[in-house]
C-alpha cells in the first residue's frame, strides 16, 4: 500500500518527538556526570585529606579512587554529550525534511545566489535557482559541488535520453533506500557541523594538482637516518666509556645543523599537514560510511559507489586515516624550537614528508573519482528525497521522438506546480500532439496563465534532470526548453523592459533558425506586454506566424483576445483559457484550463472592486457583465 504525503509527514513528526525525548535524556545524563566530576574533585580532596591525616596508605588509595572516578565521569560525560549532539543533528535533519514537505522556506537551507541578469533561457523565468527556487527545495547536498551538480541537471538545455533513464533508475532505487539516504545525510551533517557553508572540494583538488615535487629526494630521508644512527651509536659508545664526550656532541651539532638546513621544508610540511587535517576530517566519516555500506549485489547504487570498494590499503578509510595521522605527527613542527631538536635526534620530518608524498600519490589516483561519485550521489539523493517526501509525484516516461508512435509529443495528466503548497493546489492536463503546435492561452488577470506556463516548464526540468514530476502521469519526448516569462530591464546596460523582452524573443527565433537538435519548447507569458495595444497586436500576430508549423511547439499567453482568431488562419493554433467568477461582489478563480477563447475579462471588474472609477461624464453605459459586481 502506497504511503501518502500526510502519513510521511506524521512519521517525520513522530521521529522528531522520539529523538527530542532521547536527546533530553542524554543531556540529563551528560549534566549528571558533569556534576559527578565536580564532586569527585571536591569530595575526593576532602576525604583524601582526612584519610591522609589518619592513615596515609588509605589516603593515597582515596586519591587514586577520586582520580579514577573523575576519569570515568569525564568519559561518560563526553560520550553522552556527543550522543546528544548527534541526536540534535538528527532532529535538525528531520525538521528540514518537514520544512521541505510543507514549503516552509524559512527553514529550508539556502543555496548559492544566482545573477538576476542571467542569459540562461529559462533559469530566472522558472525560478530554477536562487532564493525560494526549485533548486533550494530539492537540494540536500552537503558539498558545494554536489549542489552544483543538481543545479546543472535542472538547467540542462539539451537533455540526453540515456542519461535521464540512468538517473531515473537510480532515483527509483534510492527512493526506497530511506535508511541509506538518511544515514548518509546524518554523517554529512555531523562531520560538517562547524562549517558555515557547504563543503568545497576545490582546495583539495588544487592541492592534488600541485605535483611539482611528488616525492622528496631520497637523500633528504637517507641523510637524517644516517645522522640519527651515528648520534645514537656515539651516545651508546660514550656511555660504555669507549668514546670521549666530544664525539656525541659533534654528532649532535651536525644533526642540529642539518635540522636548521631543512627548516624551510619543515614549514612547508606543517602548512600541508594543517590543510590535510582540516580538509580531510569531514571526508573520512562520509567516505568510510560509503566504503563499508552493505550494498545489494548487482544494484545500481553498488555500481555508482564502486570506486569506494577498493582494497583495504587503497580504500578511503585507510588512506584518510593515514593522512590524518601524518598530519598530527607533523603538527610538532609548529614549535620550531622543539622541532629543531626533535629532528636532530630522529628523522621525524623526513619520514613524514616521504610518507605524505606516497599517500598523496594514492590520493591523486583515487580521491578525484571518490569525490566525483560522492557529488553525483548527493545530487541523486536530492531527487530521491524529493520523491520520498512527495509520494503522489511520479517518474515521467521520457521517450525518443522516433519511438513515440502516434502518441502526443507531450501528454501530462494532473500537472501541478511543485513550488506551490499542496493544500488547495489546482492541477491541469496538458497535451501537445504535433511539432509546430501552439497553445494560445487567454484569460483574466490573476486567473493562472503564468502559473500554468511555469508548471509545464518546471516539470519538464524535473523530468530531464531524472527526477519525479508533480503529475499523475507525464509522457514526453526530448525538447530544448526556452522561456520568456520573467525578463528584467537593465539600468547599467541602458535598455528598457520592452527591449529586454524583444531580445529574449529574438533569442528564441535565432535558436530556432539555428536548427537545434531537439524541437524548441517555448513558454511565452503576455507576449509584447511592454508596448501599446496596437503595436503589441501586430507584433504578436507576426511572431506567432513565425513559430507555427516550425521545428518547435509551446504555449503563449496573451490579454489580446483578437489573437484567438489566429486559429481560423493557422491549423496549428489551439485556443485555451482561464476564467474568473464574481460572486456576491467577490472575485474568485478556479485555475482550471479550458478549451476555446476566454469569454470574459476582469480588468474593469478589479478596478471597480477596489473602488477605482470606470466611467466618466458622457461615457458609454457600464458593460452588462459588470452589473453583477
Amino acid at each position: 500500500m502506497k504511503t501518502t504525503r500526510t502519513e510521511r509527514l506524521a512519521l517525520l513528526q513522530h521521529q522528531i518527538e522520539r529523538l527530542e525525548a532521547r536527546r533530553a535524556r542524554r543531556e540529563l545524563k551528560s549534566n549528571y556526570f558533569a556534576w559527578q566530576q565536580v564532586m569527585a574533585l571536591l569530595l575526593g580532596f576532602v576525604i583524601s585529606f582526612v584519610l591522609l591525616a589518619i592513615f596515609r596508605p588509605l589516603g593515597v588509595l582515596a586519591i587514586l579512587g577520586a582520580i579514577a572516578y573523575f576519569y570515568y565521569s569525564r568519559k561518560q560525560q563526553v560520550a553522552y554529550s556527543d550522543s546528544a549532539l548527534k541526536l540534535k543533528n538528527l532532529v535538525q535533519f528531520y525538521e528540514t525534511q518537514v520544512a521541505r514537505a510543507t514549503l516552509d522556506w524559512e527553514h529550508i537551507p539556502a543555496v548559492p545566489a544566482r545573477s538576476e541578469q542571467s542569459d540562461h533561457p529559462f533559469e530566472n523565468d522558472l525560478d530554477i535557482s536562487g532564493e525560494y527556487s526549485l533548486h533550494q527545495l530539492l537540494n540536500t547536498a552537503f558539498s558545494h559541488e554536489g549542489s552544483l551538480h543538481l543545479r546543472k541537471w535542472l538547467l540542462q538545455r539539451e537533455p540526453d535520453l540515456e542519461t535521464i533513464q540512468q538517473r531515473q533508475a537510480l532515483v527509483r532505487e534510492l527512493t526506497t533506500q530511506t535508511r541509506f539516504r538518511h544515514k548518509l545525510a546524518f554523517h554529512s551533517l555531523y562531520t560538517t557541523r562547524y562549517m558555515s557553508e557547504l563543503f568545497d572540494a576545490k582546495r583539495i583538488l588544487l592541492w592534488l594538482a600541485q605535483d611539482d615535487a611528488p616525492r622528496p629526494p631520497r637523500y633528504k630521508l637517507l641523510v637524517p637516518c644516517v645522522l640519527t644512527v651515528i648520534l645514537l651509536a656515539s651516545l651508546l659508545l660514550y656511555a660504555l666509556g669507549i668514546l670521549p664526550v666530544m664525539v656525541p656532541l659533534v654528532s649532535l651539532l651536525v644533526s642540529v645543523s642539518w635540522s636548521l638546513f631543512t627548516m624551510r621544508d619543515r614549514l612547508a610540511l606543517f602548512a600541508d599537514a594543517s590543510f590535510i587535517s582540516q580538509s580531510f576530517a569531514q571526508l573520512g566519516d562520509i567516505f568510510g560510511y560509503l566504503e563499508h555500506y552493505p550494498y545489494q549485489e548487482g544494484s545500481r547504487l553498488q555500481e555508482l559507489c564502486a570506486p569506494f570498494a577498493q582494497e583495504k590499503a587503497q580504500g578511503p578509510t585507510h588512506l584518510l586515516t593515514r593522512l590524518r595521522r601524518l598530519a598530527r605527527m607533523a603538527s610538532f613542527s609548529q614549535d620550531q624550537v622543539g622541532a629543531l631538536f626533535l629532528n636532530a635526534i630522529l628523522p621525524w620530518d623526513a619520514y613524514i614528508a616521504d610518507q605524505l608524498a606516497l599517500s598523496k600519490q594514492v590520493a591523486i589516483t583515487n580521491l578525484p573519482q571518490w569525490l566525483s561519485a560522492w557529488f553525483e550521489l548527493e545530487a541523486l539523493c536530492s531527487l530521491a528525497n524529493f520523491a520520498y517526501l512527495n509520494p503522489e509525484y511520479t517518474l515521467p516516461e521520457v521517450v525518443a521522438q522516433e519511438k513515440r508512435g502516434d502518441a502526443p509529443l507531450l501528454q501530462g495528466t494532473a500537472l501541478g506546480h511543485p513550488l506551490l503548497e499542496p493544500e488547495g493546489k489546482v492541477t491541469n492536463d496538458v497535451s501537445f500532439a504535433r511539432q509546430g503546435d501552439v497553445m494560445l492561452i487567454t484569460g483574466s488577470n490573476m486567473a493562472g496563465k503564468s502559473t500554468f506556463l511555469r508548471t509545464v516548464g518546471l516539470n519538464l526540468c524535473l523530468a530531464y534532470a531524472g527526477g519525479p514530476v508533480n503529475a499523475a502521469s507525464l509522457r514526453t519526448t526530448l525538447f530544448e526548453l526556452c522561456c520568456c516569462i520573467r525578463v528584467v530591464d537593465s539600468v547599467t546596460d541602458g535598455y528598457s523592459y520592452f527591449y529586454a523582452e524583444v531580445r529574449r524573443l529574438r533569442q528564441i527565433l535565432s535558436r530556432l533558425q539555428g536548427q537545434p537538435r531537439y524541437p524548441l519548447f517555448f513558454l511565452i507569458d503576455e507576449i509584447f506586454k511592454g508596448t501599446n495595444n496596437r503595436e503589441r497586436l501586430i507584433g504578436s500576430h507576426a511572431y506567432i506566424y513565425a513559430l507555427a508549423g516550425q521545428h518547435c511547439l509551446g504555449a503563449i499567453s496573451t490579454h489580446d483576445l483578437e489573437l484567438v482568431a489566429l486559429s481560423d488562419e493557422l491549423p496549428q493554433i489551439y485556443n485555451y483559457h482561464f476564467r474568473e467568477h464574481v460572486i456576491k461582489g467577490k472575485m474568485s478563480f478556479d485555475y482550471c484550463l479550458r478549451t476555446g477563447p476566454c469569454p470574459t475579462s476582469n480588468a474593469l471588474k478589479i478596478m471597480r472592486l477596489e473602488g477605482l472609477p470606470i466611467s466618466w461624464p458622457g461615457a458609454p453605459a457600464v458593460p452588462a457583465q459588470l452589473e453583477e459586481v
